[in-house]
């Protein structure tokens, strides 16, 4: 005879390929934003040097955190939380592409670790994993977005010190 304990254990238990799901996304996490030690517990990843590569380096860094927003639809997290993740994905993108500064916010901010706490507090064994075709067209438009996003913030700075030195 099951006694109410044990099926609450049977529904809470996350399906093999979600757990596995959550595994890739703690490891990029980890790897993106606190692979690193400077002491203590301070920590960054990898994403804040890709980000040193002019232009290109927070365009790659973007995207990369967008797979962390695709694996979190494909596990069923709601749309809301989706649209906060994708806030701090955009917010570590935008302000990591001005020079200096935005390096500074990249290691404090850490999108990917926020993200994934996101993902670890909203996520239930429940919910109905979200088909790749419904999200697919989502994230390419963000990574688009971004991308164009980057262009004109380059652009931007750019005339600006044109502006400064002419």
């Amino acid at each position: 005879m099951k006694t109410a304990e044990a099926t609450f254990e049977l529904v809470d238990q996350i399906p093999p390929a979600a757990e596995a799901r959550l595994r890739r996304l703690r490891a990029l996490a980890w790897f993106l934003d606190r692979l690193f030690s400077l002491g203590g517990n301070r920590r960054f990843g990898v994403e804040p040097l890709i980000g040193l590569i002019p232009g290109l380096g927070d365009w790659v860094g973007g995207v990369l955190s967008l797979y962390i927003l695709y694996e979190a639809a494909r596990l069923g997290v709601s749309w809301t939380v989706l649209g906060r993740m994708g806030i701090n994905v955009l917010l570590e993108t935008v302000v990591g592409s001005v020079p200096i500064a935005g390096d500074i916010f990249d290691f404090i901010w850490q999108a990917n670790m926020r993200n994934v706490r996101l993902v670890e507090q909203h996520y239930r064994p429940n919910l109905r994993p979200r088909p790749v075709a419904r999200i697919l067209f989502p994230i390419v438009a963000a990574a688009l977005l971004l991308f164009f996003l980057l262009l004109t913030v380059a652009v931007l700075f750019v005339h600006f010190l044109w502006r400064l030195l002419g």
